[in-house]
This record gives structure tokens, C-alpha cells and sequence, in this order.
């Protein structure tokens, strides 16, 4: 049994050559390394949800699923450091105009940052004074500027909105702006550099807050009016199928090794079989499940067919969490069976096995209902 539409088909071999050979070193020095960074800047793969009006690529949610996929399937840390990124990168549709021109002209533009309020901004004359700190802020190492949520604050203390709850906004902060503070010690997604960050009294214009929520983008489109929600669990679970592909895909060989042993038997040939072919169906179905919901929920958006489109997002809701529940199933029910090696901290198996295992720890895949 084989993984159907398997991602390598997205990738050219001497991007997959050139990720590959050189993630031993980035999980070493905690960062991707300039040989991988420089096919993500050729191909712009930073840039995949930024407005064409920007010279971003504007992928179709369906394009960028199927890429993302494809580049966890190749690293997980660059994968995760790109979707991440590029999520950030998404905030284009929702940025003033002339400010998005900007930062967008640059061919190594890269945002990193933090959904959660870690900090206050305070409203001055011209904009605001922002000070705080921020977590988990994936590609911190490589980024041009970064992004993260703060409560709006006067004189008075937190401005309230009209429910009676805290204002929050996101901001845009340029490199030189903020601190990056190392604190990245997990055992896996170590080159994504996810360090966390912060900003010291930093007085901002008003045109670098934003609101991300659909009826405040600027750019009134399908892609900056999908919700963020759906957008952000859909790709972050298409990394755990990626990596669950790569680590299948390691397994056929070490079984094929295995199995020509001496004094292996054929029931233990057999049992390898059995859950090898086990794990790859099962991916296999949530896959498909999966990208059926996201291509149907995307498609709803470009017909504007409201009929359906509360079922379809959550649908992709539903289907991301199984995809995520599954990928990392399919990768624990393997590992017993893959020998030392896949213990071993210098193998290739071991660091696809702790990327998987610590993205999957992200709070948005953790629960299914």
C-alpha cells in the first residue's frame, strides 16, 4: 500500500536535495540554514498568502495546503517555520496599503510573531507606545519584522469595547524593534528558531495596528476573508500529515533491512506488514477527508454559497484535528517496530519523530471536539 498524491510530487528534487542534505546542521545551530533559505526566498514560499498587489503569490487555499504539506513532508522545522511565517505574511489583506507596499518589496521578507495579547499598547499622539512580551514566535532568527497582539490601553487602563471586553489589536514591528529572546528548549522543530520576543516601550504609528477579522480586511478577497481559525488549524495539521508521510516513507527500508535479517521469522514479517499497510490506510482516508473539507469549504467562499458554508468549516475543523490525532497515531503504532535507530539523536528517523511529536503539541490540535 502506498500514500496516495504523495508531496514529493509538489517539489522539484534539488529543492528536496537541498532541504534535506542540510537539516542535520540546522537542527545543530537552531536555525534553517542559508542553503535552505535560499529556495524559500527563490520560490517565495514566504510570500505564499501575501496579496499579488504586493508581489506576494496569493495561493488558493487548497495550492498552499497541498505545499505546506509537501515542504513539512520534506523538514518539519522548515515546514512549521513556513507555514507559521506565512500565516503572518496572510496579515497583508488586513495592513494599510502603502505600509504593505513596503515591507512586502523586500525578496527576503519574512514575519514572525505571537497570536497571543502578551502586551499593551497605549494610545499617544500619532499612534501608539507598545511594551510587552511575546512567546513561540516560529522563524524569529530569519524574520524582517514581526507581528503580535496587544490590548488597547489610555490613560485609564484597557480600552473596552462595546461587549464590555478588552480591545485587542495586532501590531507590525520591524526587526530593530524588538528583542528575540532565546528560549527555545524543546526537543523537537529546533531549527524553527521559535524563540520568544519582546518589545520595550516602543512607540509605533497608527498604521501599523490591525484587526484580523474578515469584516476589516482591505483586501476584499477569498483569501483575507476565509477565517483565520479554519486557515490556521487546516495548515498546521497538513505539517503532521507531511511529517507522518516522511517518517512512513523512512520505515520501508528499515522494515525491508529487517525483514532480511537472520532468524527473522515469518510472523514477525507479517505483523510488519500488517502495520505498515494499517498506518498508511488510515492516513491515507483522513487525508482525503480532510482535503475534501478544505477544497469544498474553499469552494464556498468563491461561490459565495452561504447555504452550506457553517457545515464546510466545520468540517475543516473536525477533519484537521482527526488528520492530526491520525498522522501522529500512524507514527507511534511504526516506531516500536523501527529498531534503535529511530532512538538514535543523529538519525533521521529520531528528528522527524520529535518534530512530529512536539508540533503536535500545539493547542489548536489537541482537542477534537
Amino acid at each position: 500500500m502506498k500514500i496516495t498524491s504523495h508531496p514529493r510530487q509538489q517539489l522539484q528534487s534539488e529543492w528536496i536535495s537541498a532541504i534535506r542534505e542540510h537539516a542535520p546542521a540546522a537542527e545543530k545551530d537552531g536555525k534553517l540554514q542559508p542553503e535552505q533559505l535560499a529556495v524559500v526566498y527563490d520560490q517565495q514560499w514566504f510570500k505564499m498568502l501575501v496579496p499579488a498587489a504586493y508581489g506576494g503569490l496569493e495561493l488558493s487555499l487548497p495550492d498552499e495546503l497541498r505545499l505546506i504539506e509537501a515542504i513539512a513532508w520534506a523538514d518539519g522545522s522548515m515546514g512549521w517555520a513556513i507555514t507559521l511565517c506565512t500565516g503572518a505574511g496572510w496579515f497583508g489583506g488586513f495592513l494599510d496599503p502603502d505600509l504593505s507596499r513596503d515591507v512586502f518589496a523586500d525578496p527576503q521578507v519574512c514575519l514572525a510573531g505571537s497570536g497571543a495579547p502578551g502586551g499593551e499598547a497605549t494610545i499617544v499622539p500619532g499612534g501608539y507606545l507598545v511594551d510587552g512580551s511575546w512567546k513561540y514566535a516560529s522563524g524569529a532568527l530569519h524574520a524582517t519584522h514581526f507581528t503580535a497582539n496587544c490590548i488597547i490601553c489610555d490613560d485609564n487602563g484597557p480600552v473596552l469595547n462595546a461587549e464590555g471586553e478588552k480591545t485587542i489589536k495586532a501590531f507590525l514591528f520591524k526587526k530593530d524593534e524588538v528583542n528575540v529572546l532565546p528560549a527555545w528548549n524543546y526537543v523537537g522543530m529546533v531549527a524553527t528558531g521559535s524563540h520568544s520576543f519582546e518589545v520595550k516601550n516602543v512607540q509605533v504609528p497608527a498604521n501599523r495596528a490591525f484587526i484580523i477579522d474578515a469584516n476589516f480586511a482591505v483586501l476584499k478577497k477569498p483569501l483575507y476573508t476565509y477565517p483565520f481559525r479554519q486557515l490556521a488549524e487546516g495548515t498546521l495539521a497538513i505539517n503532521l500529515s507531511g511529517l507522518a508521510i516522511h517518517f512512513i516513507d523512512l520505515c520501508k527500508p528499515i522494515f525491508i533491512k529487517r525483514g532480511e535479517a537472520k532468524g527473522f521469522i515469518k510472523s514477525q514479517q507479517d505483523k510488519l506488514d500488517e502495520v505498515y499497510s494499517r498506518s498508511v490506510f488510515r492516513l491515507n482516508d483522513a487525508r482525503d477527508e480532510f482535503y475534501r473539507a478544505a477544497d469544498r469549504s474553499w469552494a464556498c467562499f468563491i461561490n459565495n454559497d452561504t447555504d452550506i458554508l457553517d457545515d464546510s468549516l466545520k468540517a475543516v475543523s473536525q477533519t484537521s484535528r482527526r488528520l492530526a490525532r491520525v498522522a501522529r497515531q500512524a507514527v507511534d503504532d511504526l516506531y516500536p517496530y523501527c529498531g534503535l535507530i529511530a532512538a538514535s539523536t543523529s538519525s533521521e528517523i529520531s528528528r522527524v519523530w520529535r518534530d512530529l511529536h512536539t508540533a503536535s503539541q500545539h493547542s489548536l490540535l489537541t482537542f477534537e471536539s
